[in-house]
């Protein structure tokens, strides 16, 4: 039996329908439903909202690979301060790289999901899904499963930890160091890659996909693919396949921060990191200059992808927020989702940093279906906002 859900938090002047969004759209699920929404406009918070027993605004959730944001925010810092070029090839960073044909893959392939390294034959062992390095060590040595820059591929489990090679051969620290340094620790994000014991208490476990009975039987019929690309990208196809539902909750995930898929956050601290990436937060400058931004949000992978199996658009890293589901947004946003049903992104045309967490895994994974309104409605509230402002003006 499900009950009325209370909203909880605040939403700042002209934001109120927001609220109003969030209430509906969750109005029928079940009371044990957990959420949080969080949205900045120009560096100042506009939408602070959660849902949930034992959640508020700093409960901490696992957030997928919504991680990959923060993975490729570091690699755009590194790139605008020239310690790496995106037109280089990856093993002059890292010449072990090279072996099976990869010794021209560039930076800039990598990052766009072209170069073909989506896994490993034998699949990842769960100590090594924790740790970059060791899938790194696995994977300097794998054959491309494609010719790379001929087609692209979402690299699900293994961008971050190639990323993170390039970025320790190039500096010497780890990336998740790097990304505590430069953007977590200056501005007490709450977007953990790699989560304290001490904050252990603010996490809060994902709960299984509950499927209706029609979609569960969608799910029974499924036919074993253990050698498909995909199952390969998602590490189904070895001795240790891994559960993505029950993924954040171990405790060896969330202390290691895997760039690709572990990190633990609040909405807060996903739409904060966008922020401060694109419009400056607490009175600081933005992290990245304009033309960065722009450089890694022009889409570079556009079409059929052969993992997903179907169209993804893809800029240096980042999704291409504004082809994949968010049409009405500025063109050259940045950002990525997650699996289990969390989304951060920056328009930064518009100046709108939004992130969304929730507890319970969607079906069928990524981007619940409250997300789209949510994103909507936050939209519609910005534009009538400047366009109150202009008239007043």
């Amino acid at each position: 039996m499900t009950r009325e859900i209370r909203i909880q938090g605040t939403t700042a002047a002209g934001y109120e329908a927001v609220r109003d969004a969030f209430t509906a759209l969750l109005a029928g699920e079940k009371p044990d439903h957990a959420a949080q929404l969080a949205a900045y406009v120009r560096g100042k918070q506009v939408v602070d909202l959660w849902v949930g027993p034992d959640t508020d605004g700093t409960t901490l959730f696992g957030v997928y690979s919504s991680t990959k944001g923060a993975a490729h925010l570091v690699m755009a810092l590194l790139v605008q301060d020239g310690t790496l070029d995106l037109d280089r090839e990856v093993a002059h960073y890292w010449p072990e790289f090279a072996a099976e044909g990869k010794g021209r893959i560039t930076l800039r392939e990598l990052l766009s999901h072209r170069a073909g390294i989506v896994g490993a034959d034998s699949g990842f062992s769960p100590d090594e899904v924790a740790d970059d390095r060791a899938i790194a060590a696995r994977l300097a040595a794998q054959r491309p499963y494609w010719r790379p820059g001929t087609a692209f591929g979402y690299h699900a489990f293994s961008i971050g930890a190639l990323a993170g090679e390039v970025v320790f051969r190039a500096t010497g620290q780890t990336l998740q160091e790097v990304y505590e340094e430069r953007v977590r620790a200056p501005y007490g994000l709450d977007f953990h890659l790699g989560l304290p014991e001490a904050l252990e208490p603010r996490f809060r476990s994902v709960l299984p996909m509950i499927p209706s009975a029609t979609e569960q039987a969608f799910l029974d019929a499924q036919p074993p693919q253990p050698h498909t690309l995909n199952s390969i990208a998602f590490n189904r196809n070895g001795a240790h396949p891994t559960g993505l539902q029950a993924l954040p909750n171990s405790r060896l995930v969330r202390a290691k921060g895997p760039a690709s898929v572990g990190g633990v956050a609040s909405a807060r601290g996903l739409a904060g990191m966008y922020a401060a990436a694109v419009s400056g937060l607490d009175g600081r400058d933005p992290l990245l200059k304009a033309d960065t931004v722009a450089e890694f949000g022009q889409i570079h992978s556009n079409g059929y992808d052969l993992v997903t199996q179907a169209h993804k658009s893809f800029g240096v890293g980042f999704q291409s927020t504004a082809e994949a589901g968010y049409p009405f947004l500025g063109a050259g946003s940045i950002g990525h989702k997650g699996v289990g049903g969390s989304q951060a992104f920056a328009d930064p045309r518009s100046g709108l940093a939004y992130g969304y967490t929730r507890r319970r895994f969607p079906f069928p994974g990524g981007p619940p279906p409250e997300d789209e309104p949510l994103v909507r409605a936050i939209h519609t509230a910005l534009h009538a906002a400047i366009h109150t402002t202009a008239v007043s003006c």
